[in-house]
């Protein structure tokens, strides 16, 4: 069977992987499934071994004309959009590694990135990862192999179980494959900056851009602490509004934009470069990586995103223009929570000491677990992480 060191299996292939989680249900013992390894404090498991898919990092298929990339969950982020990029193309949902800010010495691999579902500021108009995770092949918690989905966009046969495996974080099933929907990359950007805002003024801005038809990619708020830190070292609040495109039609949009936005205060345009680094910053939260605080990401209503600078204590960044709020704060875990809940959202613990995620009650609760119960009712599968 696979050599374990150090309490780590290392599969070579899907069929070590089944054999794993196999053996380990049969002999009552739990696996902390990990690939990169970036997102491993995320949750932190009590699982008896790991189960590593570093090794299962091949490149299956990638079809430039027909949009669509197949790989294994340990192929690195870096090198997909690498090779995307050199087709003109792009991972539509811009996907983070937040290995910085999670003080990770690994490398953010795609399996990863869609167990967690983890996007990027183009959320807002391109959609989550899981809008792009095609189909999959996986192993089940009971040790069985199956396959969802397709390598077409149009695949509507049966269960949806692409969308349930994006954001699972590995507890119901072990991708071994994934298919991708990649996108043409947009030809120039251009991101539009407002200072000085508050956050509610902000918040209105966007949401005001998001409505037009300037077809905003992207919409995000610094306020004044988040602005300060490196790489921005802004001196005020910063509201960045990014257009992608053809030059002239980002140079069109752009000017519809601010004459839409003129009562908003002072203006200027980041050029493409600039404005890749801009966002590069806001993707990675770079403006938190040197806070010692716990780090939360709170997912809200994105109208109402600026309440969360009055209902919650600490420093906030706002991504998905308002939809995503990044927060340094030391408050009680249970206050964090319960002020998420009054917003309308949720919150999750990415820095920190204690449980990330908070455990589902009453009809969802049920739900979920008669999930789990289908798909590894035995607990095999990252033990904890949701709670």
């Amino acid at each position: 069977m696979l050599e374990a060191k150090d309490r780590t299996l290392r599969p070579r292939d899907a069929e070590d992987v089944q054999a794993a989680i196999a053996e380990a249900g049969a002999a009552g013992r739990t696996l902390e499934v990990m690939s990169g390894g970036t997102k491993r404090a995320i949750g932190p498991t009590r699982a008896d071994a790991v189960l590593s898919l570093e090794a299962l990092d091949r490149l299956v298929d990638y079809a430039p004309e027909e949009l669509v990339l197949t790989v294994q969950p340990g192929a690195r982020l870096a090198d997909l959009e690498e090779l995307v990029a050199a087709h003109g193309q792009m991972l539509p949902f811009e996907p983070p590694a937040l290995t910085k800010v999670l003080g990770a010495k690994g490398k953010a691999t795609i399996g990863g990135t869609a167990a967690a579902n983890l996007s990027g500021p183009r959320r807002v108009r391109a959609g989550a990862a899981r809008d792009h995770l095609l189909g999959f092949s996986g192993v089940t918690g009971r040790g069985e192999a199956f396959k969802a989905g397709g390598k077409v966009v149009k695949n509507v046969t049966g269960y949806d179980l692409s969308k349930l495996m994006a954001g699972s974080w590995g507890t119901l099933a072990v991708m071994t494959e994934l298919t991708l929907k990649v996108l043409p990359a947009a030809r120039t950007e251009l991101t539009l900056l407002f200072f000085g805002l508050q956050d509610r003024k902000a918040n209105e801005a966007m949401t005001l851009a998001m409505g037009s038809p300037a077809e905003v990619s992207a919409a995000a708020h610094l306020p004044n602490f988040a602005a300060r830190c490196a790489p921005l070292k802004a001196e005020m609040a910063v509201t960045a509004l990014r257009l992608e495109g053809f030059p002239a039609s980002v140079q069109a949009r752009a000017e519809g934009l601010v004459a839409t936005l003129k009562g908003f205060g002072r203006v200027e345009a980041l050029d493409a470069r600039h404005s890749r680094d801009f966002w590069v910053g806001v993707r990675e939260v770079a403006a938190f990586a040197a806070d010692p605080r716990p780090l939360w990401r709170v997912s809200i209503p994105p109208a109402g995103g600026w309440k969360a600078g009055h209902a919650l204590a600490g420093d906030l960044l706002y991504d998905w223009a308002g939809g995503l709020v990044w927060l340094l704060s030391e408050d009680d875990p249970a206050q964090v929570r319960t002020a998420a809940r009054a917003l309308g959202g949720h919150a999750a613990l990415y820095r920190g000491d204690g449980a990330a995620f908070a455990a589902l009650e009453g009809p969802l609760g049920a739900l979920g677990a008669r999930v789990k119960a289908a798909f590894d009712p035995l607990g095999v599968l990252n033990p904890g992480r949701l709670g």
